[in-house]
C-alpha cells in the first residue's frame, strides 16, 4: 500500500493497494490562504462530525463535487491534518510518521482537532506540546490551551509557569500578556497565590503532625522513665545501677526529660506559675499525661493519681497548650 501527495498543486491523493480502494475525490477543500485540496466526503465525514456536516450542507445542489473550507490554519497544516484523517483508515501507516507530522504542526493540529472535534488527535497533539513547553513559549501555549478547551495540556503550562515564573516573567508572551490581557495574568497570579497557601496549609499540617508526634513520644517515655527507670531517673523500688545500661528506644527524648524532671524537682520557682519556662513545660506534660492516662490508680507518674490535681485542672478549664509542652 503507497501513500502519495503532490504539495506542489495541492491535491491530495493515495494510490491504495488492492486491500483498500478509493473512488474519484469528490470533496474541495479551500484553506485561509487560498490553496485548494482534493479530498474524500466518506473519509472525512468518518472521522469528523463537523465535517459531515459541513459536507452535508455543501453537497446540497446540483453539483456532484462540494466545496468546504477549512480556516484558522495555513494550507500545510490543512494538509498535515487531512494526512492524519486518512491515517486512521489506513493500518500500515508508521507511527513515527504521525509523531513526525504531530511535532511539525502541533499547534495548529491542537486548533483544528477541537474545532472540528476529534478526540484522539487533541489528546496526541496535548502530549506532544507538552513534551516541548519551555518557560519563553509557556504563554502562548496556555493561551491556545484555554481557546481549545485542553485541561491536560493546561495544567501542564500551569506547572512550568509555576516552576520557572521568574524565567517566564522575562518572556515577551508575559509582557504582552500583562499589557493586553490582564485577565489571564490575574488568573495566574491567583493559581499561583493558590499554590503558595496550599504550601503553606500542607507545612502548618506537617508540623502539627509532628508536634503531636514528639508529644505521644515524650507521654511515652514519661511512663517509661516513671515506670521502668531510665539512666539516671526511675521509680524508687528500681535500682538503676543494675538495669541494662542500652540506650532506650527513644534515648534523646528519655535525657532531655529527666534533665527537665531534675531541674523540675530543684527549681524554687516551680510553684510560681509562668515564672520559670522550664518548670510551666514540665507541669504541661504532667498535665497533659494525666488528662489522657486510662489507669490513673496504677500508674507511677507524679500527679497522675493525685485528685487534688485533676480538681486543679478542672477549674483551669484544661486550657493548657500542649504544642508549647515541646
Amino acid at each position: 500500500m503507497g501513500v502519495k501527495t503532490e504539495f506542489n498543486s495541492y491535491t491530495l491523493w493515495y494510490e491504495a493497494g488492492k486491500d483498500y480502494a478509493l473512488p474519484p475525490a469528490d470533496v474541495v477543500i479551500r484553506t485561509s490562504d487560498g490553496q485548494t485540496v482534493l479530498a474524500h466526503s466518506s473519509i472525512l465525514a468518518s472521522t469528523s462530525p463537523v465535517l459531515e456536516r459541513k459536507i452535508d450542507r455543501a453537497s446540497r445542489g446540483w453539483n456532484s463535487v462540494c466545496t468546504i473550507r477549512i480556516s484558522g490554519a495555513p494550507s500545510d497544516a490543512v494538509i498535515a491534518f487531512l494526512h492524519l484523517l486518512y491515517f486512521t483508515r489506513i493500518s500500515t501507516v508508521e507511527a513515527t510518521m504521525i509523531e513526525d507530522i504531530l511535532e511539525k504542526h502541533g499547534m495548529q493540529l491542537l486548533a483544528l482537532s477541537h474545532a472540528y472535534q476529534i478526540g484522539w488527535l487533541k489528546k496526541q497533539c496535548e502530549i506532544i506540546i507538552a513534551t516541548e513547553l519551555t518557560p519563553d513559549r509557556v504563554i502562548d501555549v496556555l493561551k491556545i490551551a484555554k481557546l481549545c478547551d485542553a485541561p491536560r495540556l493546561y495544567q501542564q503550562c500551569m506547572k512550568i509557569i509555576v516552576k520557572e515564573f521568574e524565567e517566564v516573567q522575562r518572556s515577551d508572551g508575559w509582557q504582552f500578556l500583562r499589557r493586553y490581557d490582564p485577565t489571564l495574568e490575574l488568573e495566574i497570579l491567583e493559581f499561583l497565590e493558590d499554590i503558595d497557601q496550599r504550601k503553606r496549609r500542607w507545612k502548618q499540617q506537617r508540623a502539627a503532625q509532628d508536634a503531636y508526634q514528639h508529644l505521644n513520644i515524650a507521654i511515652d517515655c514519661l511512663e517509661h522513665i516513671f515506670t521502668e527507670g531510665c539512666s539516671e531517673t526511675g521509680p524508687r523500688n528500681v535500682d538503676l545501677s543494675r538495669r541494662n545500661k542500652g540506650p532506650c528506644t527513644w534515648f534523646g527524648t528519655c535525657q532531655g526529660l529527666q534533665l527537665l524532671f531534675h531541674h523540675f524537682s530543684m527549681c524554687e520557682k516551680r510553684s510560681a506559675p509562668g515564672s520559670c519556662i522550664h518548670c510551666k513545660r514540665m507541669w504541661q506534660l504532667l498535665q497533659l499525661h494525666a488528662s489522657i492516662c486510662d489507669h490513673p490508680e496504677s500508674c507511677k507518674v507524679p500527679l497522675c493519681n493525685d485528685s487534688r490535681f485533676k480538681m486543679k485542672m478542672q477549674r483551669e478549664g484544661n486550657q493548657t497548650r500542649h504544642g508549647d509542652c515541646l
